[in-house]
């Protein structure tokens, strides 16, 4: 039986108004009597011990560390705990009053990097155009220590921001990002320059913020590509690995397929055209005021 079905074990999320909305496994609305009883142990153990904090621990965060350890409670304890204490040692919360990236204008540039409407699940697009990386260009603009303070400063906006204002927008939860890393240009000395920045970046994600991957497409990828995958791969657990598509030139329609032309840039085969360039608009849910549109 579809645990679905089963309302008293876990009933549907709060907010819930597209009546197609079905919760994939191991999501509120759709958790076992097992689960559940880890979720509920989960929650009384850091209050027990001191370690829970309501404001970023409500029980959809409990179960994306829930299930980034296969509901190992004790698992999903320890990495929640070790990235309390990451955020205490990277000052998120400083991070979050103070950290001002001005650079952004100038950085997006020679190394784009922004999120961009939603696909057709609902989920805020995020682009990294790594073809496009001047490595000495950008470290005259910036820093790899400001590039990773702005790294973290968006995903506390997207855990805060952008997946309340999509979820609302849909009328479900939403929980994860759909993401294109375009490749078309990429050298190997470029890869090579911010290998470090990326590891990192790919750590971060992983340990501090799991399960936020929905959809993960590399495109343009060149047959060099390969080798860096092989660098790459071992950073990456298997499960981000599966949600991984590699796509050559050929992409399109495998794009679209997945975000309505609308909301893909038109430099990547859609049909959306910001004013000022969609890479520094910061078009969606998220952001009312602005339509995205030239």
């Amino acid at each position: 039986m579809s645990s679905t079905n089963q309302a008293s074990v876990s009933p549907m999320p709060p907010g819930v108004t597209n009546p197609n909305y079905k919760p994939l496994p191991g999501r509120l609305g759709n958790l076992t009597a097992a689960q559940q009883h880890a979720l509920d142990t989960l929650r009384g153990e850091l209050e027990a011990e001191g370690h829970f904090v309501p404001q970023r621990m409500d029980d959809a965060t409990l179960l994306r560390f829930l299930r980034a350890r296969r509901f190992d409670v004790a698992k999903a304890k320890a990495m929640l705990i070790a990235a309390e204490q990451w955020r205490e040692e990277f000052g998120i919360d400083d991070l979050m009053k103070n950290f001002k990236f001005t650079e952004k204008e100038s950085v997006d540039e020679y190394y784009p990097q922004y999120y961009h409407k939603t696909d057709k699940d609902g989920r805020p697009i995020y682009i990294e155009r790594l073809g496009k990386l001047d490595i000495d260009a950008l470290y005259r603009l910036t820093t790899k220590d400001r590039q990773l303070k702005r790294f973290v400063l968006e995903y506390e906006r997207f855990l805060a921001e952008r997946l309340p204002a999509s979820s609302k927008a849909i009328g479900h939860p939403v929980e994860t990002s759909c993401t294109i890393l375009d490749l078309k240009g990429v050298s190997m000395t470029s890869f090579y320059g911010v290998k470090d920045y990326v590891r990192e970046t790919a750590k971060i994600g992983q340990d501090r913020y799991p399960e936020c991957m929905g959809k993960f497409y590399i495109i343009n990828a060149p047959w060099a590509f390969y080798a860096v995958w092989t660098v790459i791969k071992p950073w990456l657990d298997e499960v981000t690995v599966s949600k991984i598509d590699i796509l050559s030139s050929s992409y399109e329609d495998k794009l679209l397929a997945q975000i309505p032309a609308e909301n893909l840039p038109a430099d990547l085969g859609g049909k959306c055209r910001c004013a000022g360039g969609c890479s520094l608009s910061d078009a969606g849910p998220w952001n009312p005021q602005q339509n995205g549109e030239a």
